[in-house]
């Protein structure tokens, strides 16, 4: 059962902005009778340029006001639309979502939902046919098979997201790295966060949330944006960044040496990278190795609990790379 209903008028041309109101009237009503079961939400984007937004107000002002159940959402970007929506449906816990659309955005859109949500999310996609005199609307079922965008127009989405991310203030307070005394500085940097600093915003997670799962609601590109953060303020390299897995296993990883299929700890005696483990109601351990100049972090889940040999192993990491 469809949970909400996206409109994208995003791109409406111009010829047809004076007519805002009368178009997603026709909209609506065309959704209500083509759906069995009404969507409780109903979503809107439209672009706000400069040039013309202060004119839209008063139409949207009206729409809303006459269908309480519909929201507009305007901004400059599809980024900053579609993520304002996403932060909705969010809040409602929904995740089933009808998106119409006109044909030619469907492609297009399609990479932004890629990046902007995760399969917890079920998308299905209707084509948007809008008359040019502004007094038909139809509601279709798609009519064109998929097509992947050109890499130059993916990698200009991904920028665009990028950039809005970035711009976005971080929550619940200032990113806060707290350190041990027992790791002398002049040899490893390392850390641990705090629950503040970053933009996740799903009540379930901390905003600085480090990891990103297909069963969660925070994208991949959220928890990049959380990293970059967090590696401005602490000074490390993001591109050489390696987390356990956090698998609740028992094995150990050497960087360098053939990576097991599932472990909780990772060891290193590299240069320039950062290693981490993230931590919840399992315990994240980092060691130190000032002799060998070897470091360590683990996740300690319940194997490493529960086994005496993953007690033993991560007490002896160091000496692994011996």
């Amino acid at each position: 059962m469809v949970e909400a209903v996206l409109i994208d008028l995003f791109s409406l041309p111009a010829n047809l902005q004076n007519n805002i109101q009368g178009l997603l009237f026709n909209t609506l009503e065309t959704i209500e009778k083509c759906s069995s079961i009404p969507a409780p939400f109903v979503y809107v984007m439209c672009c706000q340029r400069q040039e013309n937004g202060e004119s839209l107000l008063p139409a949207l002002r009206d729409l809303q006001s006459l269908k309480k159940r519909l929201q507009v959402v305007r901004a400059l970007t599809t980024a900053a639309v579609l993520y304002t929506i996403k932060q909705r449906l969010d809040e409602n816990d929904l995740s089933i979502i009808k998106v119409i659309l006109p044909t030619l955005r469907k492609d297009l859109v399609k990479v932004y939902i890629d990046h902007l949500f995760t399969a917890v999310y079920q998308f299905e996609f209707e084509d948007l046919q809008v008359a040019s005199d502004c007094k038909n609307v139809q509601i279709a079922e798609p009519q064109s098979e998929e097509q992947m965008l050109p890499t130059q127009d993916v990698a200009v989405i991904r920028s665009e997201i990028q950039m809005y991310l970035e711009s976005l203030p971080s929550l619940n307070g200032e990113l806060t790295i707290l350190k041990s005394s027992l790791i002398p500085d002049d040899i490893f940097l390392h850390g641990f966060t705090t629950r503040t600093g970053g933009i996740s915003y799903i009540p379930t997670l901390s905003s600085c949330n480090l990891f990103s799962s297909s069963k969660r609601r925070d994208p991949q590109v959220v928890v990049k944006e959380n990293l970059r953060r967090l590696a401005n303020a602490a000074g490390f390299n993001p591109e050489t960044f390696h987390r356990v897995k956090i698998d609740h296993a028992n094995a150990v990883c050497i960087m360098g040496k053939t990576e097991p299929d599932s472990y909780d700890g990772i060891v290193t005696n590299q240069k320039g990278v950062t290693i981490a483990a993230p931590g919840a109601d399992c315990i994240p351990v980092l060691f130190a190795d000032p002799v060998r100049k070897a470091c360590g972090a683990a996740h300690s889940g319940r194997r490493m609990v529960n086994t005496t040999g993953g007690y033993v192993r991560l007490q002896k990491m160091s000496q692994l790379l011996g």
